[in-house]
């Protein structure tokens, strides 16, 4: 469950492992000061509503993504399945064997 308290792991979490740019980065292209991101994932402040709507933007996940911290990567997910969905039944069978056995190795 993502508190106040670890808001900015979670934050950190989502923006590394998602292969985003570094804090100050971020921080720049939500047109904020170079050290909001880093304030934030440090815990010595929280976003805005507008923020945080922003910074989930940024990271291409919906806000209840955000807070679902049983997905490590919610963003990458989604992406795979908006491809999966395009596939044709067949295809769509062939890729759900090959997930089940990468499991079961």
């Amino acid at each position: 469950m993502i508190t106040k308290e670890n808001f900015g792991a979670r934050l950190s979490e989502l923006r590394v492992g998602g292969g985003q740019n570094s804090a100050g980065e971020m921080s720049l292209a939500l047109g904020q000061n170079p050290s909001y991101i880093n304030r934030i994932e440090n815990g010595k402040a929280l976003p805005s509503m507008q923020g945080f709507f922003s910074i989930c933007e940024y990271l291409k996940i919906t806000p209840a993504e955000f807070f679902n911290d049983e997905v490590e990567q919610p963003g990458e997910i989604r992406a795979l399945v908006e491809k999966l969905q395009k596939l044709p039944q067949e295809q769509l069978r062939l890729v759900e064997q090959i997930t089940e056995q990468f499991l079961n190795k």
